[in-house]
């Protein structure tokens, strides 16, 4: 049995029956632990201790001690032996222990680790992408937290050292930022994203290959303060995916693997065999050729830079509705499936493998399923763990290491 679903088991114990004493703990997790009245029978030496003990017990006390390690459960005042979940476990997010990792869910192309993302720290995997949404210097965080302004840059670059150490030659970075940062108490805007792009590139010698505009046409109003209130603003409509690699020449990017349809008007010029006017514009820069230009039939058109995609659609919507079923927090900040989708498409090839240290909703790992990429990722918050567990649980090979239980709030930890 995986640590995990141990850890789940003792920790479901308490759910279900609020204090509980060891006894009834270890009567409780005997079945779902696979012990038998053997194995509490058994006693045996452990290290240096002459005396003997029960191993089955013991294991179990251990779980135990990783749970209020885990800030999960605590002893209940003058009462030995008898133990509680933590008063704030309803109310507040679960982070992972400091040094603490944790399989959550895997597929036949990933894992999902509870885990801060130093665990990175003691990975060698090679990957082609990294592709992730770090939290946002907001002025106001969201329920996970997030850096302020003046420690955000060098907490996304610290993040992002151990993981890019194992990026392929020409292999891709894009980390998608918000744009609504402001200098305190001014309308004018900080420029961490500038000193962002200089810190990957000149601590971690990444080379910038563009600064892609991810483009919300039904984004919220704001900034509100200055846009609504002071009218010194207008609302921002984008956020930035600030695209690296670690070799330009060999970048394996591709653009012929996420060509858009071409127009109607462009499809028939083609048809018709391409311009039939020689055309020069903007002092030569531009010229079209007769029975030359556009006459060659071709599959789609080049995207450009800016990004049009929604945050909503059917399967955003649909897991979201799993996610409240099961009565776990909805993540704050959902990057667009179609964004995560075009960026894997576009930047790795088939069977490559997508890291994200900052799963979120796991939308990198779900885009990354569905076009046939290994991935790995890691999120802190247990609550989101489990929620990207109920997002990817139809993919094949799915195996949980999160009991998903319409009875409890959290099963995994």
């Amino acid at each position: 049995m995986g640590e995990a679903t141990a850890l789940a088991a003792v920790l479901a114990v308490y759910q279900r029956r609020g204090e509980v004493a060891n006894d009834c703990l270890y009567a409780e997790v005997k079945e779902s632990l696979g012990f038998t009245d053997d194995d509490y029978a058994r006693r045996e030496t452990i290290g240096r201790d002459t005396r003997k003990h029960c191993v089955a017990t013991r294991a179990i006390r251990w779980y135990q001690q990783s749970l209020r390690r885990m800030n999960l459960v605590e002893r209940v005042p003058g009462r030995r032996g008898v133990w509680r979940l933590r008063g704030a476990l309803e109310k507040e997010l679960t982070p992972a222990a400091a040094g603490m990792t944790l399989v959550g869910f895997s597929t036949q192309l990933g894992v999902a680790l509870w885990s801060s993302c130093d665990v990175f720290k003691g990975i060698t995997e090679p990957c082609a992408l990294i592709l992730t949404s770090p939290p946002y210097a907001l002025a106001k965080p969201r329920r996970y937290g997030n850096p302020p302004e003046r420690e955000i840059v060098e907490f996304i670059v610290r993040s992002l050292e151990p993981i890019v150490k194992n990026l392929l030659p020409g292999g891709s970075v894009v980390v998608v930022t918000g744009n609504d940062v402001f200098v305190s108490g001014t309308p004018a805007r900080s420029l961490y994203v500038e000193r962002l792009v200089l810190a990957l590139h000149e601590e971690l010698g990444l080379a910038l290959m563009d600064r892609l505009v991810w483009h919300q046409k039904n984004k919220a109003p704001g900034p509100m303060a200055w846009a609504s209130g002071t009218r010194q603003q207008l609302n921002v409509a984008y956020e930035h995916c600030l695209w690296f690699t670690n070799d330009p020449i060999r970048c394996f990017a591709d653009n012929r693997r996420v060509l858009m349809p071409h127009s109607e008007q462009h499809r028939k010029l083609m048809e018709a065999g391409g311009e039939r006017r020689d055309l020069s514009s903007a002092d030569g820069a531009y010229t079209l050729r007769a029975g030359r230009s556009f006459a060659q039939s071709t599959p789609g058109r080049i995207p450009r830079n800016v990004l049009e995609f929604t945050q909503h659609g059917r399967e955003i919507a649909e897991a979201r509705r799993a996610v409240r079923a099961f009565g776990l927090p909805l993540h704050g900040a959902v990057m667009p499936l179609g964004l995560a989708a075009f960026l894997i498409r576009f930047l790795t090839r088939e069977g490559d493998l997508v890291v994200d240290p900052f799963g979120g909703f796991g939308t990198t790992a779900r885009a990354a399923e569905d076009a046939g990429r290994r991935w790995l990722m890691t999120e802190r918050i247990a609550e989101y763990v489990v929620g990207q567990a109920i997002r990817l649980r139809d993919a094949a090979g799915f195996r949980n290491s999160i009991p998903l239980d319409l009875n409890h709030r959290l099963s995994f930890a």
